[in-house]
Formats: C-alpha cells, structure tokens, sequence
C-alpha cells in the first residue's frame, strides 16, 4: 500500500482550549495509540490533502519531533458540522506482525457483456472491510466484470485477494448489471414472435351455420 508522510511536533498539554490554540494556528491535534505509550501531537493541516482528500487509501509515516518516527494509518477523523473543517485525527500504530483492519476502496475492471447489451452497471459499495498484516494490505480491491452478463452480480464471497480476510457479509453485493427500461422492452419485442404477432392479426373463424334438421 502507498504510504504518505507527516511530520508534527509533540503537544504540552491536551484539552479544549489547547486543541482550539492548535487549530488557530493552523494545525490539527492527533492522537497516535496502539503502541506502548499514547502520543498526542499536532502537524499541519496542509500535510493532511493527500490522505484525507483522496479516493486512495494509504498508510501513514509519522516522524514526531522528539518521539521518533512511526508506520501508522488514519483510525478516526472529525470534521467541523458546518465547515467541514478537519477538528481531530486519530492513528492507529502499526506493527509487521500484528494484524490491522482497514477499508479499501472497490475498483472494477473489464468490459460487461452486460452493459454492451444496454444494461446499467452498479457498484453499491465503495470501500471494503479487510483484515490483514501491514505488508499485505492492498491499495484496492479489483472487481472484475468481463463476464458479467444483465442480472448477473458480484459478491464479496466470490473475491479473493492473496493473504487478505474480508470482514464484510459474503453475500454483500459489490457489482451488478441492471435491466434498464431499453433493455427491457427489446426484451418484449423479442417475446413476441412471428407465429404469436400473426395469430393475433389473424382474423377469427366464423362459427359454422346452423341448420334446422327436417
């Protein structure tokens, strides 16, 4: 996985009024656990772009003045309600052999049959739960949709990625292909066969005259 880095420098002192001096002066308070010891720093809001404001996702290298440098990724963030302004970030330290949970976004490839054929492709989840060591955690999880066909769908039972445990219901559905209206009335023009359309405007058989027996 990529990995973005931030540097910060260490906070005195922790609380509402500290983090409101950070922020004016243009940081954002953090927290880093997950270690032997809690560290609470502040860095620039400006390093922050590339994590936050990105479809990617990525791991996070801390260098902490006085403290060292770190491997983490981004565990919370809280944005102000009305000017979405980044309030406070939390990071979760990693370790090579501790397992770590994190969501990844879904990437699709290929060409669907279906969608050739007018239908509509559907992708109603954009990250993905996964569990797995820092040095196999992917940057995406890709869908392959060469064979899908209209109705067919893909479900995070059917994905595999190498050394990744995906945490989410197997039966989730990742991608589909809908019927759209066009679809469906090529659909019932094809139903109507020749034999049903000239039946139809066959004109009916008159009824047998009646005759009166002597």
């Amino acid at each position: 996985m990529k990995s973005v880095s931030i540097s910060g420098s260490p906070r005195a002192s922790v609380g509402k009024k500290d983090a409101k001096a950070v922020r004016t002066g243009g940081g954002i308070p953090c927290i880093l656990y997950g270690g032997k010891e809690q560290v609470s720093f502040s860095a620039e809001e400006k390093q922050f772009k590339p994590l936050v404001y990105s479809p990617d996702v990525h791991t996070v290298k801390l260098n902490i003045e006085g403290k060292g440098e770190f491997e983490a990724i981004m565990q919370d963030i809280q944005f102000h309600k009305v000017t979405d302004a980044i309030l406070h970030v939390d990071f979760l330290q990693l370790f090579p052999e501790k397992y770590v949970v994190m969501g990844v976004p879904v990437k699709v490839e290929g060409v669907s049959p279906g969608v050739r054929e007018g239908g509509k492709l559907i992708t109603p989840v954009r990250k993905l739960k996964v569990r797995s060591l820092p040095a196999n955690l992917p940057d995406a999880v890709v869908v392959n949709i060469s064979t899908l066909g209209i109705g067919d769908k893909v479900r995070v039972a059917d994905l595999s990625v190498k050394d990744v445990q995906f945490l989410d219901t197997p039966n989730m559905v990742v991608a589909t292909v809908s019927v759209t209206r066009a679809v469906a009335v090529v659909a019932d023009a094809a139903a109507a066969t020749p034999a049903a359309a000239a039946a139809k405007a066959a004109p009916a058989k008159a009824a047998p005259a009646k005759t009166d027996k002597k």
